[in-house]
């Protein structure tokens, strides 16, 4: 896939069970917008996930795998069908081989501008800066200034009360975990209060960026 295709927005499943990852990506497809959903391989069935979630609702949701930190892992997760590898940090030269060969966009983890720079000439499509509340979207801003906007992801501690800031320091690329869904609305397979979560970020999203083009 190109990165042009790539979703502002990507839902972090970490910690569900294979039923609370596959309610949540069944609301998600019935939402009909367009979102990543990122599987990280620290839940016990993430192959698992991947495979039976590109089988169910592939056509409607992108699909991929994240805290990629081994080859292994990596090729598990494409080989069931991923369309994404997010890692929190830097990717190994076989994992961009692997990836690249096999049409998949990357997204390793970086924090420093030299080590931001370094995954981007290794060849990754999108570099995510995590944790992105540490810094704070000032980094962002000041980022910008020798580099440009360049395709980064904000990761770590993005929340929907400061998602719209981080949008207009320059983010184009947002990934949110814990902070998106109540525990409890997943193990009570709520899906109107899951779907109501999504759609206030984007929204937000949406919000900040009209704002930003009257600024303009």
């Amino acid at each position: 896939m190109s990165i042009t295709d790539y979703p502002e927005l990507t839902i972090i499943l970490r910690g569900y069970s294979f039923e609370e990852a596959m309610f949540v990506m069944e609301e998600l497809a019935a939402m009909n917008t367009s979102v990543g959903i990122e599987v990280t391989t620290n839940n016990d069935d993430f192959a698992r996930i991947i495979t039976e979630g590109n089988k169910k609702f592939g056509q409607q949701l992108l699909i991929g795998a994240g805290t990629v930190l081994t080859f292994s892992q990596a090729d598990q997760a494409i080989a069931g069908g991923a369309k994404f590898l997010l890692g929190p940090k830097n990717f190994s030269t076989p994992i961009f081989s692997l990836a690249k060969e096999r049409g998949v966009v990357t997204v390793p983890s970086a924090f420093t501008p030299s080590e931001i720079q370094i995954m981007f000439d290794e060849g990754a499509d999108i570099v995510k800066v995590f944790p992105a509340v540490t810094v704070g979207p000032t980094y962002f801003k000041q980022l910008a200034g020798p580099f440009g906007i360049r395709p980064l992801m904000a990761v770590g501690g993005v929340t929907i009360d400061n998602i719209a800031a981080f949008k207009k320091a320059g983010v184009v690329y947002f990934g949110v975990g814990s902070s998106m869904f109540q525990k409890a609305d997943i193990q009570n397979r709520n899906g109107q209060a899951i779907r109501k979560s999504i759609q206030s970020y984007l929204d937000k999203l949406a919000e900040a960026g009209s704002e930003e083009d009257e600024s303009h």
